[in-house]
């Protein structure tokens, strides 16, 4: 589909939205914004994105998505384009809703075989203690709906437990609990290029903290990123062997990226179907790591918007 949107298109670039991510998703968006204008695209808006959408999108050709969290990569504003019959980027609204919830992505992964952590949901009038007690701890807390590590907690026994889902059903009533693995953090994307599916370099992510929780993802200096991961070359081939599979059973398209755990076992973690486009962002700079410029990104995902996905 490469070069099949011309640099005159009226193109809306949406940012912010509703959830909890919507400052993150402004700087991805302005970001964006800016390497469209920089690539020559005459007709570019920054759109921020409220109820009034589908009105501010009248006369608009293509929307590039630089949404995160509910509304915007859940199949929600997927969907709203779709009726509008607006081309969009990243991906449809099945994917993105399945993606969106870590325990529906485990649930159709799992039908593949692939590599899962031990994990147990926890839904409103659950007994706790009765569902977790085949889990050992350390346990991740996680909403099952929730980006950037909002609501996620390590807990190391059944007090802290008990807080951290507390705290996590905040964000989301439905809450997966996760047996805490020591391993290597580590995120590969899955771009499409004419049609074709690949896999970037790997990045391996080493917090200052604990573990990769908000502070480490957008402060800068709170992690150090190794490019290429310091892994195998038999572990390498398997990692992006197994993200260009998870997309593909998930009915990605477009862009996504695909996080894991890696033990002697590659687990997947999730599939993130609008990663972060931030200077401090995992997906540009695997991108980088591989000879793809910011700007040549872009225009990548760009040029995949499509409908009916």
């Amino acid at each position: 589909m490469s070069g099949i949107i011309q640099k005159d298109s009226k193109i809306a670039v949406l940012c912010g939205g509703l959830s909890s991510e919507q400052e993150i998703s402004r700087r991805s968006g302005k970001n964006c914004f800016e390497a469209l204008k920089r690539l020559g695209y005459t007709n570019v808006d920054l759109v921020e994105v409220d109820e009034n959408i589908a009105t501010k999108l009248i006369g608009y050709e293509y929307a590039y998505n630089a949404l995160h969290g509910k509304y915007g990569e859940d199949g929600c504003i997927q969907g709203v384009l779709e009726f509008l019959k607006i081309p969009y980027t990243g991906c449809g609204v099945m994917s993105s809703a399945i993606c969106m919830n870590k325990e529906y992505t485990k649930k159709v992964l799992s039908t593949a075989g692939l590599p899962l952590i031990t994990s147990v949901l926890i839904t409103k009038g659950d007994n706790l203690y009765e569902k977790v007690k085949d889990l050992n701890y350390p346990m991740m807390v996680k909403p099952v709906s929730e980006g950037s590590s909002f609501g996620m907690a390590k807990v190391n026994n059944a007090d802290e437990l008990a807080k951290a889902v507390f705290n996590a059903a905040q964000f989301n009533q439905d809450i997966m609990i996760e047996e805490y693995l020591t391993g290597i953090s580590a995120t590969v994307g899955v771009l499409e290029k004419d049609g074709e599916l690949f896999a970037t370099e790997i990045l391996e992510l080493r917090p200052h903290n604990e573990w990769y929780d908000y502070e480490a993802k957008y402060t800068k200096g709170m992690t150090d990123f190794i490019l290429p991961a310091e892994i195998s070359e038999e572990m390498t081939k398997k990692v992006k062997e197994l993200a260009v599979k998870a997309f593909k059973t998930c009915g990605c398209s477009g862009v996504s990226r695909v996080d894991f755990l890696i033990t002697d076992i590659p687990y997947i973690l999730e599939i993130n179907t609008s990663p972060g486009m931030t200077d401090t962002s995992d997906l540009p700079a695997q991108a980088a790591a591989m000879g793809i410029t910011y700007d040549e990104l872009v225009d990548m995902t760009l040029q995949s918007a499509g409908l009916n996905k």
